[in-house]
Parts: structure tokens; sequence; C-alpha cells
């Protein structure tokens, strides 16, 4: 069976590492960010792919490198003599010096050349795309920007950023088999530079919301789940909404309903349906209780 070096770091990642484990490859090393503090204590914490890998005693060797510039880093990788060296969602780039040992396969998920960068899934959501996936890529020194080997589509209208994650983690899992097994056989094919696009990484101020317009706000909504999450200036964040109007225009922040499940919310153009808000520092609240707690009621502002 073929020899393995992985590089990845999150939940994606994981997905796709164990899948290799459980066919069979021989996964030398993984290459992951370091621990990293989390929480108010600022506990350390692994990695998942790491976390993975510790939880079930696997034997491979763990690399967590600042760099991957080191040159006794780049000599371990030589040394190990891997046949493929599998990236997925590893949040560094890999120097010539790596690219050149072994070939390098990456998992990314978007149908390249589109959504080329760190937030393809937020990014085809935002946009409204009905149909995204996943592809192995041959690396090269640019971003995302090698010969695609093989690619896989699927269907997220509708679904948020974690649905969608978990979505395309199996998908990238089956695949990534598919082209390691298949790989002789496989003809790259360059990359369109006419039909590329870039997406950045998601930062928290991201999720700032105006009440204007109902369809944009859903979509951040789906993108933005679980982090950064959607919250308007004052802080108070809406966890559960539905769209239910996208084209009526009228004064935006007003409590157009009240429901048994929830309360609508007009927007200048379109209307939303809220279910479930969180004040800034307090516990999240069905969205009948929140107005309740705050004596709000029919045809009243939500400020």
């Amino acid at each position: 069976m073929k020899n393995i070096i992985f590089m990845g770091t999150p939940s994606y990642a994981t997905c796709i590492l164990k899948e290799l484990v459980d066919k069979g490859f021989n996964i030398q090393a993984l290459f992951t960010q370091p621990d990293k503090p989390v929480g108010r204590k600022q506990i350390l914490t692994p990695s998942d792919t790491k976390k993975f890998i510790l939880e079930n005693n696997l034997d491979i060797k763990i690399y967590t490198p600042k760099s991957l510039k080191d040159e006794n880093v780049i000599q371990d990788i030589k040394s190990l003599k891997p046949d493929f060296i599998v990236v997925a969602a590893y949040g560094k780039i890999l120097p010539k010096e790596i690219l050149d040992i072994a070939p390098c396969i990456n998992l990314h998920a978007s149908l390249l050349p589109k959504y080329r960068g760190a937030s393809p899934i937020q990014s085809a959501i935002l946009n409204g795309d009905k149909i995204s996936g996943v592809c192995t890529m041959l690396m090269e020194e640019g971003l995302d920007s090698g010969a695609i080997l093989e690619s896989k589509e699927c269907d997220i209208e509708g679904k948020n950023s974690a649905e969608i994650f978990i979505m395309l983690s199996n998908l990238a899992a089956k695949l990534c088999i598919s082209t390691l097994e298949n790989y002789s056989q496989i003809t790259p094919v360059a990359q369109d530079e006419s039909l590329v696009t870039h997406c950045k990484k998601i930062k928290k101020e991201h999720g700032l919301i105006v009440l204007d317009n109902a369809n944009e706000i859903y979509q951040k909504f789906l993108a933005f789940t679980p982090w950064p999450g959607i919250f308007l200036e004052n802080g108070l964040k809406f966890l559960d909404i539905e769209l239910v109007d996208s084209e009526k225009t009228q004064k935006s922040g007003v409590i157009l309903q009240v429901e048994k499940e929830g309360f609508l919310l007009t927007c200048e153009t379109g209307i939303l349906r809220i279910k479930t808000l969180q004040e800034s520092g307090k516990k999240a609240l069905d969205a009948k209780t929140y107005l309740n707690g705050k004596r709000l009621k029919l045809g009243d502002s939500l400020f």
C-alpha cells in the first residue's frame, strides 16, 4: 500500500485521514497546526487531526512545525520517502522544496477554479450557489492553482456551513481514495484562469448585519453558522431564522407578526422569521420569551 504523509488540521481533514487509515494506507506522519489555547481558561488544545491520532492510539508520528521552510523539517519529510503528500485544510503554504519531494494532492472544498482560498464553503453560500463540491488538485507554488485530478459535485441549496462541511468532508474522503488508487490513470486538467474567483479568511466582523436585505441576511446566516454567527450592531445575535419574503419593501426593524414559533421582522427589502435570539453576554432565548421580556408587541420596533 502507498506511503502517505498527511497534512491537515480541522475536522474536515480528520474525515479524510480516517478514511485513509480505514482503507489501509500507510500514514507515515501527520503534519498539523501547533496546539492552541482555547476558551476563557486558554487551555492548550490539539488540532482535530492530532486528537484523532492520540485518541485512537495510532502509530503515526505527529509534527507541529511553526514553519515548513525549516531545513530539518524538509529533511524529515525526504527521509520518509512518501509516495504522496495529501493536504486538506492544513493552514500552511508548502514551499517548493516540499512540493518537489512527492506528488502533493490537495482536497479543496470547492469546484475549482471557483473560490480559491480559505473560505470556499462560506463563499459559495453567500453567493447563493445551489451546487458546490470538492476536487483533488496537484499542488504547485500558486494558491489553489494546480491542475485538477478529480472532482465531485453536490447540492448545497438551503444548507448551512456546518451541514455542508460534513457533506463535503465525506465526499472529499471518498474522492481522495479514488484519486490515490487511480492516480496513474488520471490526466491532470489545467484550471481555466478566466474563471478564477478568490475568497478570504472569515473574520468575526463579517457576521455584522443591518436590516436592509432579508435574502442577503439569510445567506449570511447559513454561511456563518456556527461561526461567527450573525449579529446587529448592538450585539443582538440571531441564532435561528427563516426567510419569509425577499421582495416586499417597508420600514425595517418592525415586528410584523407574532407567531407560536417566533415573530416576523421587517427588513428594508424582505421579511425574516426570528426564532431564537441572544443578547450580548446573556443566554439564548426563544423569540416569544425575548419579546415578553422586552415587553414588545405587534407593530413595535425591535430596537
